[in-house]
C-alpha cells in the first residue's frame, strides 16, 4: 500500500482505480468466431449455422454471398455486404452458413466477427488487432436500423467501410444486415418536414452505396415457405401436413424462413423429439 502521506502516492492510486481495465488477450487464429462488445472479444467455437442445402427460396442470394465469401477466404478481391429485407428470412442465418461452409472446406483461415453496435467507436483498436494476422475475418452487424441508429453509429460504420484516413486492413470485410423497413421507415415527424427526411433518406442511402453487394430478400410464396418446412422437417424427422404448416403460420404473421423453422419446432416438440 502507498505511504498516504505521499500526495504523488495518493494521486497515483485515484488514477490506477480511474484507468480502465487493461483488454482481455484474445487468440484471433484458432476459433471459428468471436463477438465483439465494449472493446473485449469473447471466443466462440463452433458457428451456429445451418447446412447451406436447407436454405431455400433464396438461391440467388445463397450463390452471390457464397462466393463473395469464398473470395474474401482466398485472398482475392471481395465486396462488403449489405443483406436487407423482410424479417425471418434468412439473411443472417445466409452469412453463417457460408462463413460455416468455407471453414468446413478450407480449415481455420477466415472468421467470423460479430459487433456490437454500441463497440464501433473501438473498430480501429480491434482492426489494429487483426490486420496484422494471416487471417480473413468478416465483421457481422446484425439487423441495423438505417433510421434509427444513432449519427455516431451511422458515422462509425461508413468511416470503416470508406472515408477514414487510415485503411482498412485487406483482411477484412463487412457484412450488414438490416430489413427493409428499417431503410424505408418514414415517421410522422419526417412526413412534416420534408428536408429533414431528405436528408434522412440521403444519409441512409450514403452508407448503404458505400456496400458491393447489396442483396435483397423479399417475402415467400406459399409454395416457398412450404419448401422450407420440408428441408427443416424432413431431415429431422419430423412428420408435418402443408395444410396444418400453412394455417399455424398465417395466425402468426407473414410466411417466412423464420416461421417456417417455428412451425417445425412445434411439431418436433408435439411429438416429443429433441432437435
Amino acid at each position: 500500500m502507498a505511504d498516504q502521506g505521499d500526495p504523488l502516492a495518493r494521486i497515483a492510486e485515484a488514477l490506477e482505480r480511474l484507468a480502465p481495465p487493461a483488454q482481455d488477450s484474445a487468440d484471433w487464429l484458432h476459433h471459428a468466431g468471436y463477438v465483439w462488445s465494449a472493446g473485449r472479444v469473447r471466443a466462440v467455437a463452433q458457428l451456429d449455422a445451418l447446412p447451406l442445402d436447407r436454405l431455400k427460396a433464396i438461391d440467388r442470394q445463397k450463390q452471390a454471398v457464397r462466393e463473395n465469401v469464398r473470395r474474401h477466404a482466398q485472398g482475392h478481391a471481395a465486396h462488403d455486404m449489405l443483406l436487407w429485407g423482410a424479417r425471418g428470412m434468412g439473411k443472417s442465418a445466409l452469412l453463417r452458413a457460408c462463413v460455416a461452409a468455407e471453414q468446413a472446406e478450407t480449415g481455420a483461415r477466415l472468421a467470423l466477427v460479430e459487433l456490437d453496435p454500441a463497440s464501433l467507436d473501438a473498430l480501429p483498436e480491434l482492426f489494429a488487432a487483426i490486420g496484422i494476422l494471416e487471417r480473413r475475418f468478416i465483421l457481422f452487424l446484425d439487423d441495423l436500423a438505417f433510421d434509427h441508429s444513432s449519427d455516431q453509429v451511422m458515422r462509425h460504420l461508413r468511416s470503416a467501410l470508406e472515408g477514414s484516413l487510415a485503411p482498412r486492413p485487406a483482411n477484412v470485410r463487412l457484412a450488414v444486415t438490416s430489413n427493409h423497413r428499417a431503410i424505408l421507415a418514414r415517421s410522422s415527424e419526417d412526413q412534416a418536414d420534408p428536408l429533414q427526411e431528405r436528408d434522412r433518406m440521403d444519409d441512409s442511402l450514403a452508407l448503404a452505396d458505400r456496400f458491393g453487394l447489396r442483396l435483397g430478400f423479399h417475402p415467400c410464396s406459399q409454395d416457398e415457405f412450404l419448401s422450407i418446412v420440408a428441408a427443416h422437417a424432413v431431415p429431422l424427422g419430423v412428420e408435418w401436413s402443408p395444410e396444418e404448416a400453412l394455417s399455424w403460420s398465417r395466425e402468426r404473421g407473414p410466411l417466412s424462413g423464420r416461421s417456417a423453422w417455428q412451425f417445425v419446432v412445434e411439431q418436433a416438440g408435439r411429438a416429443g423429439k429433441a432437435i
